[in-house]
């Protein structure tokens, strides 16, 4: 747990010498509360642009993030320093990801601001599940990437996919279809009554396949690349 907290305060130290993931944490909380605070159009669903920026948040934020610390990590041998000092490889991505996780959870906290009271518990709930896979999914484009070119490139089509699709799945029927296979568009439906009942059994299994398939994604890619060369 030592070298944990050291890979932590590592991060926290670098974030703001990191422009890329620092605007991560900040984009969707500051849009947030902007849009909710400047427009009100009669008919609108109470909180509209919290919910929507919310699954956009969990989509791009942790996912980017995560792929972008440690593939620049790769490219630039600070990983292999760490390694040789005896920081175990788990031991790295636990520490990157309670970073990333923490400070996304900072940014959900700002997000909730105007929910009602009663529904914040269950929103920051939701909201830490959901950062809890997309980091999983970033883990693994930076392990499988050689650079942070190449991970950049692999994480933008994701990234769209997982932060747009439930947007669009809101305006056309057939993109509804598709996206209901994917855990943000599931998130999306939860947040819609801010209540598990109108995602039901299915909601929760396409859920929990997108974490196992997350999970087990992240371990071939922990076991291939053992040696992070």
């Amino acid at each position: 747990m030592d070298n944990v907290s050291v890979i932590i305060k590592k991060q926290l130290k670098d974030t703001l010498k990191n422009k890329t993931v620092l605007i991560q944490f900040i984009m969707f909380p500051a849009m947030t509360l902007i849009m909710e605070n400047a427009i009100k159009i009669d008919g609108m669903p109470e909180n509209f642009f919290t919910k929507l920026f919310s699954v956009m948040y969990i989509g791009m934020a942790p996912l980017t993030s995560a792929a972008a610390i440690i593939s620049e990590e790769k490219e630039k041998n600070t990983l292999r320093v760490l390694l040789m000092a005896n920081v175990k490889p788990w031991e790295y991505l636990l520490g990157v990801s309670v970073y990333v996780w923490t400070l996304c959870m900072l940014g959900a906290l700002v997000m909730s601001s105007g929910l009602k009271a009663s529904d914040i518990p269950f929103y920051l709930m939701i909201m830490g599940l959901g950062f809890v896979i997309s980091i999983l999914i970033g883990s693994c484009v930076g392990i499988y990437a050689r650079n942070q070119m190449v991970s950049t490139s692999l994480v933008m089509p994701v990234m769209m996919v997982l932060s747009f699709a439930p947007m669009l799945a809101m305006f056309n029927d057939k993109i509804e279809v598709l996206a209901r296979i994917f855990f943000t568009q599931q998130i999306r439906v939860i947040f819609n009554t801010m209540s598990f009942g109108e995602a039901g059994k299915t909601g929760f299994a396409v859920i929990a396949l997108n974490a196992c398939a997350a999970l087990g994604l992240f371990f071939t890619a922990f076991r291939r690349n053992r040696s992070y060369n």
